[in-house]
């Protein structure tokens, strides 16, 4: 193992968490053979296969499993080094590794773009997840910070509200029930209803918004895309449960309208969240503050939505 390199290391890394070859690829920027050649010659290096395949499945050996923990924390220690450098450099000049949940990708950008305009120098790694995703990269150390809708209960995080994220029941604007007022729950859930994939965050969110139980829904389609979701419900197939600020848009070129429903919208918030042993390097610790000073108003001018004035605070937990 001498000879291996930190680029096999990372390419091997990669696959082994997605245990997939081309999803490797598309977060490394690399093409699907350029991650097959690095895994080959690091299973050269270590003498053993480190994957196996059974029909599109990719699965790790016992010596891929056992060299995936070892990578892991040669990974980490370069990170921490890089961390430590960078430390050295202060906020111009630092690298921040931030990763959001889809639903934030529709005014992320800007808030990002603000921030480094405030501080010219600074490197970016950004990535977008589903909220499983995004959970692995904080229980693997692969994200400084976390911007998500429902902080882990289960990793030792610090999780920061800084901003109110609504969500709300839309329709067509020519559907019956528009132009209805203070709709009951019950008679919205027995209309087809085109949802996000279960476990995802949208679909937790309709179960809170719902009162917590989802039995009696007329699931008419599951969609793992909002965009596509909104698509389906403009062609009057079907009432969605969407994060508003996925809907401004929309709502503003009135191709979907909000439904009154009792109860809603259900008031959830952004959250900032960072492992608690996570020693912040300045300019993540910048951003953090950027965020917590700012974010709210700044998603506000992005995404406006009228947030009613029930809103209550929401708790930092750690």
């Amino acid at each position: 193992m001498k000879h291996a390199t930190f680029r096999q290391l990372k390419v091997f890394e990669s696959v082994a968490r997605h245990l997939s070859y081309s999803r490797a690829a598309e977060e490394l920027y690399l093409t699907q053979p350029a991650v097959s050649i690095q895994v080959r010659k690091l299973e050269e290096h270590a003498g053993h296969a480190l994957f196996e395949q059974f029909g599109k499945k990719v699965y790790l050996t016992a010596a891929g499993a056992e060299l995936l923990h070892i990578s892991r924390t040669i990974l980490q220690q370069f990170e921490a080094a890089e961390a430590a450098m960078a430390r050295l450099k202060g906020v111009t000049g630092g690298k921040l590794n931030v990763g959001v949940i889809s639903a934030g990708d529709y005014f992320f950008p800007r808030l990002l773009v603000e921030f480094l305009g405030r501080h010219q120098g600074v490197q970016l790694n950004f990535s977008v997840h589903n909220r499983e995703g995004l959970l692995g990269h904080i229980a693997d150390n692969l994200v400084d910070l976390a911007v998500m809708v429902r902080p882990p209960d289960d990793l030792d995080t610090i999780n920061e509200p800084f901003a109110p994220h609504p969500y709300v029941v839309v329709a067509p604007p020519a559907h019956p029930l528009a132009a209805r007022r203070g709709i009951a729950l019950e008679e919205v859930m027995r209309e087809p209803f085109i949802v996000r994939e279960r476990g995802s965050d949208t679909w937790k969110s309709m179960q809170e918004g719902f009162g917590g139980d989802v039995s009696g829904l007329n699931v008419a389609m599951e969609i793992r895309s909002t965009e596509t979701i909104k698509q389906a419900v403009m062609a009057g197939m079907g009432l969605s449960f969407l994060s508003a600020h996925t809907v401004t848009r929309e709502l503003a070129s009135r191709s979907l309208c909000v439904l009154d429903v009792q109860g809603l919208p259900l008031m959830l918030h952004w959250y900032v969240v960072h492992r608690c042993s996570k020693r912040l390097p300045p300019v993540a610790q910048a951003f953090r503050e950027f965020l917590l000073g700012d974010g709210a108003a700044l998603i506000g001018q992005a995404v406006p939505f009228a947030v009613p004035s029930r809103q209550e605070e929401a708790p930092v937990s750690a």
